[in-house]
Protein backbone atom coordinates (compact mmCIF):
# COMPACT_ATOMS: atom_id res chain seq x y z
CA UNK A 1 0.00 0.00 0.00
CA UNK A 2 1.76 3.50 -0.97
CA UNK A 3 3.06 5.53 1.73
CA UNK A 4 0.42 8.44 2.83
CA UNK A 5 2.49 11.84 3.98
CA UNK A 6 3.22 12.17 6.89
CA UNK A 7 3.81 14.86 9.65
CA UNK A 8 6.61 14.00 12.42
CA UNK A 9 6.88 16.50 15.21
CA UNK A 10 8.74 15.26 18.54
CA UNK A 11 7.06 14.92 21.20
CA UNK A 12 9.56 15.56 23.31
CA UNK A 13 12.98 15.98 23.80
CA UNK A 14 15.91 14.30 24.97
CA UNK A 15 17.15 14.55 28.20
CA UNK A 16 20.18 16.81 28.47
CA UNK A 17 23.68 15.68 29.74
CA UNK A 18 23.89 18.81 31.94
CA UNK A 19 23.75 16.70 34.72
CA UNK A 20 26.38 14.46 33.76
CA UNK A 21 28.57 17.17 32.44
CA UNK A 22 28.00 19.48 35.30
CA UNK A 23 29.33 16.65 37.83
CA UNK A 24 32.33 16.88 36.33
CA UNK A 25 33.99 19.84 36.57
CA UNK A 26 36.26 17.32 38.04
CA UNK A 27 38.40 14.44 36.37
CA UNK A 28 36.46 12.64 33.10
CA UNK A 29 37.31 9.02 33.60
CA UNK A 30 36.34 6.91 30.82
CA UNK A 31 33.55 5.72 33.17
CA UNK A 32 32.28 9.46 33.51
CA UNK A 33 32.47 10.05 29.87
CA UNK A 34 30.13 6.76 29.08
CA UNK A 35 27.52 8.00 31.91
CA UNK A 36 27.28 10.93 29.90
CA UNK A 37 26.48 9.97 26.49
CA UNK A 38 24.46 7.75 27.89
CA UNK A 39 22.29 10.64 29.71
CA UNK A 40 23.04 12.59 26.37
CA UNK A 41 21.40 9.83 24.10
CA UNK A 42 18.43 8.13 25.43
CA UNK A 43 15.99 6.19 23.48
CA UNK A 44 14.38 7.26 20.64
CA UNK A 45 10.94 5.56 19.73
CA UNK A 46 8.90 6.71 16.73
CA UNK A 47 5.37 5.96 17.23
CA UNK A 48 2.45 6.39 14.29
CA UNK A 49 -1.19 7.65 15.28
CA UNK A 50 -3.73 8.91 12.93
CA UNK A 51 -5.63 12.35 13.62
CA UNK A 52 -3.30 12.85 17.07
CA UNK A 53 -5.77 15.58 17.82
CA UNK A 54 -8.42 12.92 18.05
CA UNK A 55 -9.36 12.55 22.00
CA UNK A 56 -8.61 8.67 22.92
CA UNK A 57 -4.80 10.23 22.46
CA UNK A 58 -5.13 12.03 25.40
CA UNK A 59 -2.67 10.28 27.59
CA UNK A 60 -0.14 10.47 24.79
CA UNK A 61 -0.82 13.96 24.77
CA UNK A 62 -0.55 14.32 28.49
CA UNK A 63 2.52 12.47 28.80
CA UNK A 64 4.14 14.85 26.18
CA UNK A 65 3.01 18.23 27.41
CA UNK A 66 3.61 17.14 31.09
CA UNK A 67 7.44 16.06 30.18
CA UNK A 68 6.81 12.31 31.64
CA UNK A 69 8.06 10.78 28.97
CA UNK A 70 11.09 13.16 29.04
CA UNK A 71 10.87 12.33 32.87
CA UNK A 72 11.70 8.56 31.58
CA UNK A 73 15.15 9.57 29.54
CA UNK A 74 13.12 8.73 26.43
CA UNK A 75 12.48 10.66 22.76
CA UNK A 76 9.37 9.99 21.62
CA UNK A 77 8.83 11.20 17.83
CA UNK A 78 4.73 10.67 16.53
CA UNK A 79 4.32 10.18 12.77
CA UNK A 80 0.61 11.38 11.83
CA UNK A 81 -1.09 9.63 9.12
CA UNK A 82 -4.59 9.18 7.48
CA UNK A 83 -6.23 6.69 8.84
CA UNK A 84 -5.12 3.69 11.47
CA UNK A 85 -4.76 1.05 9.11
CA UNK A 86 -1.84 2.69 8.31
CA UNK A 87 -0.19 3.19 11.26
CA UNK A 88 -0.03 -1.06 11.36
CA UNK A 89 1.52 -0.80 7.80
CA UNK A 90 4.41 2.01 9.04
CA UNK A 91 5.13 -0.84 11.90
CA UNK A 92 5.23 -3.50 9.66
CA UNK A 93 7.61 -1.60 6.98
CA UNK A 94 9.55 -0.69 9.82
CA UNK A 95 9.03 2.91 9.21
CA UNK A 96 8.35 3.66 12.79
CA UNK A 97 8.74 1.56 15.90
CA UNK A 98 5.39 1.35 17.53
CA UNK A 99 1.62 2.24 17.32
CA UNK A 100 -0.80 3.57 19.10
CA UNK A 101 -4.21 2.65 18.01
CA UNK A 102 -6.70 0.14 19.02
CA UNK A 103 -6.05 -2.98 20.31
CA UNK A 104 -8.02 -4.99 17.99
CA UNK A 105 -5.80 -4.75 15.54
CA UNK A 106 -3.60 -7.11 17.83
CA UNK A 107 -5.51 -10.28 17.19
CA UNK A 108 -6.44 -9.47 13.70
CA UNK A 109 -2.78 -9.71 12.56
CA UNK A 110 -2.23 -12.41 14.83
CA UNK A 111 -4.66 -14.61 13.06
CA UNK A 112 -2.63 -13.70 9.51
CA UNK A 113 0.35 -15.21 11.54
CA UNK A 114 1.69 -11.83 12.36
CA UNK A 115 3.34 -10.74 16.08
CA UNK A 116 2.28 -8.05 17.75
CA UNK A 117 1.32 -7.35 21.47
CA UNK A 118 0.00 -4.63 23.56
CA UNK A 119 1.90 -3.13 26.22
CA UNK A 120 -0.61 -1.12 27.66
CA UNK A 121 -4.19 -0.38 27.35
CA UNK A 122 -4.73 3.28 27.70
CA UNK A 123 -8.50 3.25 26.79
CA UNK A 124 -11.12 1.33 28.48
CA UNK A 125 -13.67 1.91 25.86
CA UNK A 126 -13.74 2.92 22.08
CA UNK A 127 -14.76 6.08 22.38
CA UNK A 128 -16.59 5.76 19.33
CA UNK A 129 -19.61 7.34 18.26
CA UNK A 130 -21.81 5.82 14.80
CA UNK A 131 -23.94 9.44 13.47
CA UNK A 132 -26.68 9.84 11.06
CA UNK A 133 -26.88 13.10 8.86
CA UNK A 134 -29.10 14.80 10.12
CA UNK A 135 -31.13 14.83 7.29
CA UNK A 136 -31.94 11.21 7.18
CA UNK A 137 -32.25 10.97 11.24
CA UNK A 138 -35.93 10.12 10.85
CA UNK A 139 -34.89 7.07 8.36
CA UNK A 140 -32.30 6.07 9.99
CA UNK A 141 -32.44 5.56 13.72
CA UNK A 142 -30.53 2.60 14.26
CA UNK A 143 -27.80 0.34 11.88
CA UNK A 144 -30.57 -1.63 11.29
CA UNK A 145 -31.30 0.52 8.54
CA UNK A 146 -27.80 1.10 6.48
CA UNK A 147 -28.57 -1.26 4.31
CA UNK A 148 -27.50 0.36 0.90
CA UNK A 149 -26.06 3.30 3.00
CA UNK A 150 -22.99 5.56 2.45
CA UNK A 151 -20.76 4.76 5.48
CA UNK A 152 -18.20 6.80 6.88
CA UNK A 153 -14.79 5.33 8.01
CA UNK A 154 -11.62 6.51 8.60
CA UNK A 155 -10.12 4.05 6.08
CA UNK A 156 -10.47 0.58 4.99
CA UNK A 157 -9.49 -1.55 7.71
CA UNK A 158 -9.09 1.03 10.57
CA UNK A 159 -11.24 0.01 13.51
CA UNK A 160 -14.01 2.16 12.90
CA UNK A 161 -14.58 -0.03 10.06
CA UNK A 162 -14.67 -3.10 12.03
CA UNK A 163 -16.73 -1.17 14.95
CA UNK A 164 -19.15 -0.47 11.52
CA UNK A 165 -19.62 -3.49 10.29
CA UNK A 166 -20.56 -5.66 13.97
CA UNK A 167 -23.09 -2.92 14.34
CA UNK A 168 -24.41 -3.84 10.77
CA UNK A 169 -24.21 -7.53 11.58
CA UNK A 170 -25.36 -7.50 14.57
CA UNK A 171 -28.26 -5.91 14.07
CA UNK A 172 -29.03 -7.91 10.54
CA UNK A 173 -27.63 -5.74 7.88
CA UNK A 174 -24.70 -7.91 6.02
CA UNK A 175 -21.68 -6.27 5.89
CA UNK A 176 -21.51 -6.76 1.38
CA UNK A 177 -24.80 -4.69 1.71
CA UNK A 178 -22.78 -1.72 3.30
CA UNK A 179 -21.51 0.76 0.90
CA UNK A 180 -17.80 1.89 2.84
CA UNK A 181 -16.65 5.77 2.44
CA UNK A 182 -12.87 6.64 3.51
CA UNK A 183 -12.95 9.98 4.46
CA UNK A 184 -10.53 10.16 7.17
CA UNK A 185 -10.47 11.87 10.50
CA UNK A 186 -11.07 15.48 11.96
CA UNK A 187 -12.17 17.85 9.14
CA UNK A 188 -12.48 15.33 6.36
CA UNK A 189 -14.71 13.92 8.07
CA UNK A 190 -16.95 17.27 8.98
CA UNK A 191 -16.91 18.00 5.56
CA UNK A 192 -18.04 14.58 4.08
CA UNK A 193 -20.98 14.52 6.77
CA UNK A 194 -21.83 18.13 5.69
CA UNK A 195 -21.98 17.68 2.01
CA UNK A 196 -23.49 14.41 1.90
CA UNK A 197 -20.67 12.15 1.20
CA UNK A 198 -22.09 9.92 3.12
CA UNK A 199 -25.56 9.04 5.02
CA UNK A 200 -23.75 7.53 8.19
CA UNK A 201 -20.67 7.25 9.75
CA UNK A 202 -17.98 6.54 12.64
CA UNK A 203 -15.63 8.77 14.59
CA UNK A 204 -14.32 9.82 17.77
CA UNK A 205 -14.09 13.35 20.19
CA UNK A 206 -13.44 15.96 19.41
CA UNK A 207 -15.07 15.27 15.64
CA UNK A 208 -17.97 14.38 16.99
CA UNK A 209 -19.08 17.57 18.97
CA UNK A 210 -18.08 19.03 15.86
CA UNK A 211 -20.52 17.52 13.56
CA UNK A 212 -23.31 18.13 16.99
CA UNK A 213 -22.39 21.67 17.30
CA UNK A 214 -23.20 22.30 13.65
CA UNK A 215 -26.42 20.55 14.01
CA UNK A 216 -25.25 18.09 10.73
CA UNK A 217 -25.48 14.77 12.70
CA UNK A 218 -27.29 12.87 15.70
CA UNK A 219 -25.93 10.15 17.67
CA UNK A 220 -27.21 7.00 16.90
CA UNK A 221 -24.72 4.84 18.69
CA UNK A 222 -22.53 6.12 21.51
CA UNK A 223 -19.63 3.85 22.72
CA UNK A 224 -18.02 6.71 24.43
CA UNK A 225 -18.27 4.84 28.23
CA UNK A 226 -18.26 1.23 28.84
CA UNK A 227 -21.84 0.53 29.65
CA UNK A 228 -22.22 2.55 26.38
CA UNK A 229 -19.93 -0.21 24.74
CA UNK A 230 -21.52 -3.28 25.83
CA UNK A 231 -24.81 -2.29 25.26
CA UNK A 232 -24.01 -1.54 21.24
CA UNK A 233 -21.41 -4.76 21.42
CA UNK A 234 -22.36 -6.87 23.97
CA UNK A 235 -19.08 -7.27 25.79
CA UNK A 236 -16.13 -4.82 26.52
CA UNK A 237 -13.83 -3.63 23.72
CA UNK A 238 -11.16 -1.79 25.11
CA UNK A 239 -10.02 0.58 22.17
CA UNK A 240 -6.16 2.55 22.43
CA UNK A 241 -3.40 0.84 23.27
CA UNK A 242 0.38 1.01 22.49
CA UNK A 243 1.74 -1.94 20.65
CA UNK A 244 5.21 -3.10 18.74
CA UNK A 245 6.22 -6.35 17.01
CA UNK A 246 6.31 -8.77 19.63
CA UNK A 247 10.41 -8.81 18.12
CA UNK A 248 10.55 -5.35 19.54
CA UNK A 249 9.62 -5.92 22.70
CA UNK A 250 11.72 -8.82 23.56
CA UNK A 251 14.80 -6.89 22.19
CA UNK A 252 13.63 -3.10 23.94
CA UNK A 253 12.44 -4.00 27.13
CA UNK A 254 14.07 -1.19 28.98
CA UNK A 255 12.79 0.99 26.56
CA UNK A 256 9.14 -0.32 26.22
CA UNK A 257 9.08 -0.13 30.39
CA UNK A 258 10.40 3.47 29.65
CA UNK A 259 6.91 4.82 27.64
CA UNK A 260 5.13 2.33 29.37
CA UNK A 261 6.06 4.02 33.02
CA UNK A 262 5.38 7.31 31.43
CA UNK A 263 1.82 6.49 29.63
CA UNK A 264 0.57 5.43 33.33
CA UNK A 265 1.62 8.12 34.78
CA UNK A 266 -0.75 10.14 32.30
CA UNK A 267 -3.27 8.18 32.89
CA UNK A 268 -3.02 9.17 36.75
CA UNK A 269 -3.56 12.48 35.75
CA UNK A 270 -6.30 11.76 34.25
CA UNK A 271 -7.74 10.12 37.22
CA UNK A 272 -6.92 12.85 39.59
CA UNK A 273 -7.31 15.80 37.72
CA UNK A 274 -11.27 17.52 35.89
CA UNK A 275 -12.16 18.02 33.09
CA UNK A 276 -11.02 21.17 32.86
CA UNK A 277 -7.84 21.24 34.44
CA UNK A 278 -6.72 18.26 31.73
CA UNK A 279 -8.13 20.28 29.21
CA UNK A 280 -5.70 23.62 30.23
CA UNK A 281 -3.09 21.27 29.56
CA UNK A 282 -3.74 20.10 25.97
CA UNK A 283 -2.80 22.46 23.00
CA UNK A 284 -5.41 24.45 21.65
CA UNK A 285 -4.63 23.23 18.14
CA UNK A 286 -6.33 19.79 19.37
CA UNK A 287 -9.43 21.45 20.48
CA UNK A 288 -10.67 21.43 16.20
CA UNK A 289 -13.30 23.54 14.94
CA UNK A 290 -15.94 22.63 18.53
CA UNK A 291 -13.79 25.33 20.09
CA UNK A 292 -12.48 24.78 23.82
CA UNK A 293 -15.71 24.91 25.52
CA UNK A 294 -17.24 21.62 23.31
CA UNK A 295 -14.07 19.84 23.44
CA UNK A 296 -13.91 20.22 27.48
CA UNK A 297 -17.41 19.20 27.75
CA UNK A 298 -17.02 16.22 25.81
CA UNK A 299 -13.95 15.18 27.68
CA UNK A 300 -16.31 15.38 31.13
CA UNK A 301 -18.92 13.20 29.18
CA UNK A 302 -16.33 10.14 28.12
CA UNK A 303 -13.98 10.27 30.84
CA UNK A 304 -14.94 6.85 32.72
CA UNK A 305 -13.76 5.53 28.67
CA UNK A 306 -9.35 5.85 30.02
CA UNK A 307 -8.14 3.03 31.55
CA UNK A 308 -7.64 3.80 35.38
CA UNK A 309 -4.73 1.34 35.10
CA UNK A 310 -3.41 0.37 31.90
CA UNK A 311 -3.74 -3.08 32.58
CA UNK A 312 -6.07 -5.40 29.94
CA UNK A 313 -10.28 -5.00 31.14
CA UNK A 314 -11.31 -8.89 32.23
CA UNK A 315 -12.77 -10.61 29.06
CA UNK A 316 -11.58 -7.83 26.89
CA UNK A 317 -9.37 -9.89 24.47
CA UNK A 318 -12.28 -12.93 24.56
CA UNK A 319 -14.54 -10.18 23.43
CA UNK A 320 -12.97 -8.13 21.07
CA UNK A 321 -12.06 -11.71 19.21
CA UNK A 322 -15.74 -12.35 19.42
CA UNK A 323 -16.41 -9.43 17.69
CA UNK A 324 -14.07 -9.97 14.69
CA UNK A 325 -15.28 -13.13 14.35
CA UNK A 326 -18.92 -12.10 13.33
CA UNK A 327 -17.48 -10.66 10.12
CA UNK A 328 -13.69 -10.30 9.87
CA UNK A 329 -12.54 -13.30 7.71
CA UNK A 330 -8.94 -13.18 8.96
CA UNK A 331 -10.26 -13.94 12.28
CA UNK A 332 -13.24 -16.04 11.66
CA UNK A 333 -12.94 -19.82 12.24
CA UNK A 334 -9.29 -18.92 13.47
CA UNK A 335 -8.08 -19.95 17.06
CA UNK A 336 -6.12 -16.48 17.91
CA UNK A 337 -4.30 -17.52 21.20
CA UNK A 338 -5.27 -14.28 22.84
CA UNK A 339 -2.45 -14.38 25.48
CA UNK A 340 0.10 -13.35 22.82
CA UNK A 341 -1.91 -10.49 21.64
CA UNK A 342 -1.26 -8.09 25.05
CA UNK A 343 1.04 -8.54 28.12
CA UNK A 344 0.43 -6.60 30.92
CA UNK A 345 3.47 -7.24 32.88
CA UNK A 346 5.20 -3.50 31.51
CA UNK A 347 2.00 -2.02 33.76
CA UNK A 348 2.40 -4.33 36.60
CA UNK A 349 6.28 -3.51 37.00
CA UNK A 350 5.30 0.49 36.25
CA UNK A 351 2.91 0.37 38.86
CA UNK A 352 5.39 -1.65 41.59
CA UNK A 353 7.85 1.23 40.69
CA UNK A 354 9.75 -1.26 38.85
Amino acid sequence: MPMHRRTVRNLSISLLAATALAAAGCSSTTTQQANAASTADPATVTIAVSNATNQTYLSLVLAQQLGYFAKQGVTVKIVNTVNGNQNWQDMLSHHVDGVIGFYDHNIDLRAKGVSTESVIQLNQAPGMVELVRTDEASSITSPAQESGKKLGITGLGSSTQFVADYLAVHNGVQVSELHPVNIGAGSTFVAAMQHDEVDVGVSTEPTVSSLLAKKAAKIIVDMRSVSGTEAALGGPYPGTALSFETSYVQSNKATVQKMVNALVEALNYIQTHSAAQIVAVVPSANFGSAGKTAYQQALANEIGMFSPTGLMPADGPQSVDRVLSAFDPNVEGHSVDLSLTYTDSFVQAASAGN
